[in-house]
């Protein structure tokens, strides 16, 4: 394989970057909880993830995008620990969008009594530090260990602060389903670090090693098959899904704007790790991994359709395009890969979004069932607008982040698979985002199926709705939407400086058995 660049920390920033951008909401999580005060706590919350999200800025500066390989680079290494961290093109944006869905969370919580709960104020800044550890996890294991601390603050949050009567029957769900799958990836992972042994002296589970390593995996298959379907519950993909809908059901909705985001995880996995690593394989597997794309795109935007509980709805909307964003990484070019990323990003954001707007909605009226909504436009534009914009994001349109996306991974599919699949792939998305612009239909403009009648705020219960707060959530995600939208150009070019070197991970015997097709991507990239 080839030798990956790395370029270090010192390099291009001023103090090691990515370990700070970890260890600010880390800390900022244990003087949470120390702190006698609530306001106190909250205060500190916002401190933390404005200068996160700062450095997040910062972070998009110093990278070079004209640089191939990995950036930022930072190890430490002893002999029993090993800590490894680094950016590229693939994971960059992750931990921007990380860090401001941080803030809005916790803008969130100033709208519910969660604003008086210290636990629950640590859970998302815990929360956002482990998902930056894991998009810049340079080591297999550190990724793993990161993949696996993400279910403490989810299960605390869902049992402290979840709207459903069986959270704890939820926990075990979720348990059952993310455990079974991080011991399949773990066993992967330690089966592809014991491999590497015939090309080198020790067990390495540092992606630059385990990346240009010569040795020839003996089980190579299995290790595919436990990575990814490890990584599919994680998606979550087709058949693997059953967790979600009832987590999006009775969990917590402060927690949701960073829960869409590492969701993302999977698919930004697949791109890292199963790749990378087993290329050949995975050519192997395309065929398979096709149909479970296309059965998850039509199941998760019909059983969408039959939903009349918002959550659940959204829910499978979110399985409908899993399956599109996993057919965009294995179209094996640079095309469906950037399409993949762009649209992870995208989707996380703008279902994040709607499920802020949800929760915010069923502040005031305690439902999430669609008959019983109704009329609500007139009296909370604020929620309608934001609503209606992610909306048409997760449907593509012009204007928004996703419509160069979808260009991307269409372009990709019909270079890998055809025309035919990438009209299916059209038209379930049309299919799944019409669903949501119907719900808003239904919640927003439509009268009410059934009477609901006045709800009466008690302090012991709810607070009265903040519509300054409201606005202000309303305003960060339709503006970043929208502004990211209208000039996908340069994020683009950062995605490409990762994912370039990955597509060309193709092995000899698809370039024989596919020539007319290479020499043509081949052709375009040069005119490019």
């Amino acid at each position: 394989m080839d030798t990956v660049n790395i370029t270090l920390w010192s390099e291009t920033a001023a103090f090691p970057l990515l370990t700070t951008l970890t260890l600010i909401p880390l800390i900022a999580m244990l003087v949470v909880l120390l702190l006698p005060s609530a306001v106190l706590a909250l205060r500190t919350g916002f401190v933390a993830t404005i200068l996160t999200i700062s450095l997040s800025i910062y972070l998009l500066f110093v990278f070079e995008t004209d640089r191939p390989g990995v950036q930022l680079y930072e190890q430490f290494q002893n002999i029993i620990f090993n800590y490894s961290v680094g950016v590229d093109g693939a994971s960059i944006l992750f931990i921007p969008l990380t860090a401001i869905l941080m803030l809005v969370a916790l803008i969130y919580t100033l709208t519910t009594r969660r604003s008086s709960d210290r636990i629950h104020i640590a859970c998302i800044l815990g929360y956002g530090a482990i998902l930056i550890a894991a998009f810049s996890a340079m080591n297999a294991l550190q990724f793993w260990f990161a993949c696996l601390l993400e279910l403490v603050p989810i299960v605390i949050m869902t049992i402290r602060g979840g709207s459903g009567q069986n959270r704890r029957w939820v926990v075990a769900l979720l348990l059952q389903h993310w455990g079974s799958g991080l011991l399949m990836v773990l066993c992967g992972f330690l089966m592809l670090g014991f491999g590497v042994m015939g090309s080198s002296d020790a067990v390495s589970f540092d992606w630059t090693v385990l990346r240009h390593s010569d040795a020839t995996l003996e089980y190579a298959t299995l290790i595919f098959i436990l990575l990814f379907f490890g990584f599919a519950i994680r998606m979550p993909l087709f058949p693997f899904h059953g967790w979600l809908p009832v987590l999006a059901e009775q969990g917590t909705i402060a927690s949701a704007g960073i829960f869409l985001i590492g969701l993302k995880l999977g698919i930004y996995a697949v791109i890292r790790v199963v790749i990378p690593f087993l290329p050949e394989v995975a050519e192997q597997w395309t065929d398979f991994v096709l149909i479970l794309g296309l059965i998850g795109i039509f199941y998760g935007a019909l059983l969408a359709l039959m939903q009349i509980n918002i959550r659940r709805l959204l829910a499978f909307a979110v399985i409908s395009q899993t399956g599109m964003l996993i057919i965009g990484v294995f179209d094996f070019n640079t095309y469906g890969m950037e399409g993949s990323i762009l649209l992870s990003l995208t989707f996380g954001l703008a279902t994040a979004g709607i499920l802020f707007a949800i929760g915010m909605i069923y502040k005031r009226t305690h439902t999430s069932f669609i008959p019983r909504l109704g009329g609500m436009f007139d009296s909370n534009a604020a929620i309608a607008v934001l609503f209606v914009v992610c909306a048409l994001s997760t449907m593509v349109m012009p204007g928004t982040p996703g419509f160069d996306g979808i260009h991307l991974l269409v372009e990709g599919t019909i270079k890998g698979f055809g025309w035919i699949v990438s009209i299916a792939i059209l038209f379930g998305n049309v299919l799944a985002a019409a669903l949501l612009l119907r719900a808003f239909q239904q919640i927003f403009i439509a009268d009410p199926k059934r009477f609901q009648g006045p709800f009466v705020y008690s302090p012991k219960v709810s607070t009265p709705p903040s519509r300054k707060n409201e606005g202000i959530i309303a305003a960060v995600i339709c503006t970043l939407i929208v502004s990211v939208g209208l000039n996908t150009s340069p994020w683009i070019h950062m995605i490409d400086q990762g994912v370039s070197p990955m597509s060309e991970l193709r092995s000899t015997s698809y370039y024989e058995q596919h020539s007319d097709t290479v020499l043509t991507n081949t052709k375009d990239t040069e005119d490019e």
